[in-house]
């Protein structure tokens, strides 16, 4: 039987299994990683990268997953690269390549390492069709996710765990939370038609709007409230603010812009927090 619809060989295959990694989904895990790598301070390179590796295989995963289930059993899209059983033997891949990654962390790092990381391939796998039905695990699990990724790149490179990993793990959780209730408003017609219970189909989209831009402002307060307790450096306050200006254009425009903006924004937001903590070390402000 075929791995691909419409095709056949192995650049076909290979074209059609390529075409489930998503960038602007899967950049942010990765850089999640390497974010949790740098606050430890000294980053062992192998390590980071069987991190990040790990993070790749589980959203490559979910990808996998969410298109099976969106094409072949729910018959929500109009067409995927890949037959039921391509679907299957990427899973398995994909799982087996995680499952890999773990082995590499408990034998490079320690069982802290694997702890953090293994959830994300549970929330990958059943983010659809289990997770994606009710509204707190469909808002809240990539956003969890990117969570898992900070803690878990910190915890491969230390061992443990400190109130600063915590910290901006929690700021992503709530931040990229309000920005996943936007981007399921943009399909809340059809969540609605099959039941699917988003945010916006429990409260409406008008309420959702509220929800979202309620859960960044708490964000963004987290983070000027560890920066003067001195637990995140100085500079995260520009981060916030630099969020805010895209937030307050985005509050403006439809979903589908909004969700672009915002996740735009998150990118600016990371980038920003990364250099606030290599030119300010957190051994200053500890």
């Amino acid at each position: 039987m075929s791995l691909v619809r419409g095709g056949s060989g192995l650049e076909a295959t290979a074209r059609a299994f390529w075409s489930q990694v998503h960038p602007v989904f899967m950049l942010p895990p990765l850089a999640a990683s390497l974010f949790g790598a740098i606050l430890a301070g000294s980053v062992d390179p192998p390590v980071a990268a069987v991190h990040v590796g790990a993070m790749f295989t589980a959203v490559y995963t979910a990808h996998l997953k969410d298109g099976y289930v969106d094409f072949h059993v729910r018959g929500e899209d109009d067409d995927h690269p890949l037959t039921e059983r391509g679907c299957r033997v990427g899973l398995v891949a994909s799982t087996a390549a995680f499952a890999g990654c773990c082995l590499l962390l408990a034998a490079l790092a320690d069982l802290l390492a694997v702890a953090l990381t293994a959830p994300t391939w549970v929330i990958a796998y059943h983010h659809a069709p289990q997770l994606d039905m009710h509204p707190l695990s469909a808002t809240t699990g990539y956003p969890l996710g990117i969570a898992l990724a900070v803690l878990g790149g910190f915890g491969a490179q230390t061992g443990t765990l400190t109130p600063v990993p915590v910290g901006f793990a929690l700021v992503f959780l709530v931040l990229l939370s309000g920005i996943k209730v936007i981007d399921d408003a943009q399909d809340y017609e059809y969540d609605r038609s099959i039941a699917k219970r988003t945010v916006a189909v429990v409260v409406g989209p008008a309420r959702a709007y509220g929800v979202a831009y309620g859960l960044m402002i708490v964000a963004l307060l987290v983070v000027v409230a560890l920066v003067a307790a001195r637990v995140f450096p100085p500079g995260a306050v520009v981060a916030a603010l630099a969020f805010a200006a895209v937030a307050a254009v985005a509050r403006r425009a439809g979903p589908e812009l909004a969700t672009m903006l915002l996740i735009r924004g998150s990118y600016v937001f990371l980038a920003v927090l990364v250099a606030a903590v290599w030119f300010e070390p957190l051994s200053r402000v500890g």
